[in-house]
């Protein structure tokens, strides 16, 4: 009977150590973080210590523990059999293979020891494999440090070696709490009128990503090279910034992103002007001068303000929506040092996506595109994916800001809101990784919601303290709908008739670890 245990403890294993895998590389292999998801999802817990309640049992009845096992994991298999569509599947990369590889050959030695046990030790031995579970990959992630170690090094010093092989490239690092990702697709479209460019892609911001990036898509033709940095601990843009050399370096913002694994703004701070560090002495350094907390903390360097103000170098005004048919576009006025360019036009809305645009034009003139060539290229720009990118279906308008949220983001995205024409739609789960602010910080975002005529909260725990910082200003409860999932909000936003033109926003879709 123990052999039928071990072959359901084993299976049920499997099933268990898969879902971890995937929380795992959606915690970005990063040990801390899956810690705290582990912490926070204790649930995952529960059912390891059912079976190893049953399996001591089989120290006074070994019998009824193996029956008791055997109907226990034919239960566990049937409710976890993965049967649940994701957002985002686990991907089996090289890492996700080997670490499997490590958890089966460690896994497999409880096999030899459950056939050496005497007859009283054998269930629990058998069901040892299930009941380590939720920590087989961190199991298996120390035992392959020293080979990951080695092949990550393996690919960085190619990276690098590659990059050293272009001496002409001028690399810029584009670093932020939020509006990196827009501001690095914007500067590399209005540097396509003028370069060959080589643009990190979608959100690859880590040195593995970077790495990448250079390693399947450098080419000798490329002269310019826009990289993208993130950061969730203090010294990873340092290391970034070891990787590509950047000679020219962007910051777009502090805010309050990744407070959790930050801990304060003032590390975050310390992080992102690593950024600056790297590029002093090589080249320029361009800050977003409306945010206070760059404004306060400039560096003694060679560096350029951009945003509205207008003491700085670079910065926008006359901004004013515009709408041709069914579409909307923004036109505003530019000044760069000294110079105007009125009456330039883009398809972007949103004064947030004008600041960050206003950052990438000062860049691009100041590498040498010109005035024609930077109206041109504004026309082509197009929001980065996810980021408030709109489009239209017959009198529903969507605002997809779907990719991440951060408190200024977020009102930055419900202001683009209230600047359109008709029924306006908050769809959203709430914002996470903000630390011990995480509720203080949603109620905030539920008070500025108030704008909207219709909010489904996406998720009853998580959407609390959004509910009831919308719920504080008066808001109609007949007006607030709380569902499972973004689909369900997606269709009965649809199903609203409220007799005109809709427009939904977008804000936030949490990955399958929240």
């Amino acid at each position: 009977m123990w052999i039928a245990v071990v072959i359901l403890a084993y299976l049920a294993a499997a099933f268990a150590v898969n879902t971890q895998m995937h929380m795992f590389q959606l915690n970005t292999y990063d040990l801390g973080t899956h810690l705290r998801w582990l912490k926070k999802n204790r649930s995952a817990w529960v059912l390891p210590l059912i079976a190893l309640t049953l399996a001591l049992l089989s120290f006074v009845t070994p019998v009824l523990a193996a029956i008791l096992l055997l109907i226990w994991f034919a239960i566990t298999i049937a409710v976890n059999f993965p049967r649940r569509r994701v957002k985002k599947p686990l991907v089996y990369t090289t890492r996700v293979i080997r670490m499997l590889v490590t958890i089966g050959v460690v896994a497999a030695a409880f096999i030899v020891l459950t056939a050496l046990a005497g007859e009283s030790a054998r269930i629990l031995t058998a069901t040892v494999p299930y009941i380590l579970s939720p920590v087989w990959v961190i199991i298996a992630n120390w035992i392959n440090t020293p080979i990951e170690y080695g092949v990550r090094q393996h690919y960085l010093n190619d990276a690098k070696r590659m990059l050293a092989a272009h001496p002409r490239l001028i690399t810029i690092g584009i670093t932020g709490s939020y509006g990196k990702t827009s501001l690095k697709y914007y500067l590399a479209t209005l540097l396509r009128g003028h370069f060959n460019v080589l643009m990190t892609p979608e959100s690859y911001n880590t040195p593995m990503g970077i790495t990448k990036t250079i390693r399947g898509e450098l080419r000798a033709t490329h002269e310019v090279f826009v990289c993208e940095m993130g950061a969730e601990h203090i010294g990873e843009i340092a290391e970034d910034c070891r990787l590509v050399n950047p000679t020219i370096g962007v910051i777009t913002a502090i805010g309050e992103q990744h407070l959790a694994s930050f801990g304060s703004q003032e590390a975050i701070l310390q992080t992102k002007m690593e950024l600056a560090e790297a590029v002093r002495g090589k080249g320029m350094l361009y800050l977003n001068g409306d945010d206070p907390i760059l404004a306060a903390n400039q560096p003694d360097q060679e560096r350029s303000l951009y945003g509205f103000n207008k003491e700085f170098s670079t910065y926008s005004c006359d901004i004013k929506v515009t709408k041709s048919g069914t579409s909307y576009g923004t036109s505003f006025t530019l000044f760069h040092r000294g110079k105007q360019l009125r009456n330039l036009e883009t398809g972007l809305i949103g004064t947030h996506n004008i600041q960050n645009l206003t950052g990438a034009s000062a860049v691009a003139l100041d590498l040498g595109v010109t005035e024609a060539e930077l109206r041109t290229q504004l026309r082509k720009l197009a929001p980065a994916p996810h980021r408030l990118a709109i489009s239209r279906t017959g009198d529903v308008t969507i605002l997809d800001d779907a990719y991440n949220s951060n408190p200024a983001g977020a009102k930055a995205a419900l202001d683009t809101l209230a600047m359109l024409e008709g029924t306006k739609i908050l769809i959203t789960p709430g914002m996470v990784q903000l630390g011990a602010r995480e509720e203080e910080l949603n109620e905030a975002f539920g008070v500025q919601a108030a704008i909207c005529d219709h909010v489904f909260l996406v998720g009853e725990k998580q959407t609390q303290p959004i509910a009831r910082g919308l719920l504080s200003t008066g808001y109609d409860p007949a007006q607030l709908t709380i569902v499972a999932d973004v689909q369900q909000a997606i269709s009965a936003a649809y199903a609203l008739n409220p007799g005109g033109p809709r427009v939904i926003l977008l804000e936030n879709d949490l990955p399958d670890n929240y």
